[in-house]
């Protein structure tokens, strides 16, 4: 008899046909009256398959007594009850490395599309302004100057690789200092006061949220750009706008947000400020392999093998 799993958002085809091969799969999003369905299907869901934003909460968990493993779709576990998951024995898994270069390809391009105005250029060549206003002002240089890594994780340390193609002088700020090549900071202020250029990579949760708050962004100064592909919560949102709209930070790119997928007008009409969809993985191959190892955690699992990608809940 398969395994009865529970899926909280729709994937690729390929996952939820594989998960369908190997599991009685119940699709969450399609359930009308949750209260009958958790009351009548829940007791018999021994896995769930989840992504970071759905997450597993508490509330979630505890409908489905007999819940052995959570596989999340994503690196991020921030929405996910943890400590419920270890009181309850409750397996973790997610999807770390494979979405780590086309994570650092998205930070990088951010900082690029900020730093030289790529989006305001493209609409100021479609809007016919270039022949009526001629050359638009000069923009910054990227090559050569000084980079801050906030999180220097697997996806910190694949945006430093990249950045030492650009020639940059490189320092980074942890809970604790790493072996690493780059210049360790305690204090996450005084790293944004050291460069031009602060990437938010730091993993989300309760541990992290505000870590880039007022101070680190006046740090950084008006001639500073921070870029975000972490979690919205890792950066004061509110100090952010305010910075951006009062010209005391040159610019910002973001791919996550405070409240996704609602994002305040003040930062969609902000001019200084490139936006993305939460879309650092989002390429056909990453989300393809992220899928996969979603289904290949849930597989091994009640094949009683070993996890392709436990998360350690210790």
């Amino acid at each position: 008899m398969k395994p009865d799993v529970l899926m909280t958002r729709p994937s690729t085809p390929a996952a939820a046909e594989a998960l369908e091969r190997s599991f009685t799969l119940h699709k969450l999003w399609k359930v009308e009256d949750r209260s009958s369905f958790f009351k009548e299907v829940g007791p018999a869901i021994r896995g769930l398959a989840t992504d970071g934003g759905a997450g597993a909460p508490a509330e979630l968990m505890r409908a489905l007594p007999k819940l052995e493993i959570v596989a999340v779709n994503g690196v991020g576990l921030d929405a996910v009850d943890l400590k419920y998951a270890k009181e309850k024995g409750v397996v973790v898994a997610n999807t770390p490395d494979v979405l780590t270069e086309d994570v650092a390809d998205m930070a990088l391009v951010l900082l690029l599309a900020a730093a030289r105005e790529v989006v305001v250029g493209d609409a100021y060549v479609r809007s016919a302004a270039w022949e009526r206003q001629g050359n638009r002002p000069l923009t910054r240089r990227v090559n050569g100057k000084r980079a801050g890594i906030v999180g220097l994780g697997r996806i910190g340390r694949a945006v430093a690789r990249r950045l030492e193609a650009l020639n940059m002088q490189i320092a980074y700020h942890n809970r604790r200092p790493i072996e690493s090549p780059y210049v360790y900071y305690a204090d996450p202020e005084a790293l944004a006061r050291d460069v031009d250029f602060l990437i938010v990579t730091a993993a989300g949760g309760e541990g992290s949220r505000g870590l880039v708050g007022r101070g680190v962004i006046a740090a950084l100064g008006p001639e500073g750009i921070l870029v975000n592909v972490a979690r919205g919560t890792v950066v004061d949102q509110p100090a952010l706008i305010e910075a951006l709209r009062e010209n005391r930070l040159a610019a910002a790119g973001l791919d996550v947000f405070a409240d996704e997928p609602r994002v305040p007008d003040e930062l969609r009409s902000l001019p200084n400020v490139v936006l993305q969809p939460h879309h650092g993985s989002g390429t056909v191959e990453t989300r393809a392999a992220m899928a996969d190892l979603v289904v290949r955690n849930l597989q091994a699992h009640f094949a009683g093998g070993l996890l392709p990608s436990p998360v350690d809940l210790v």
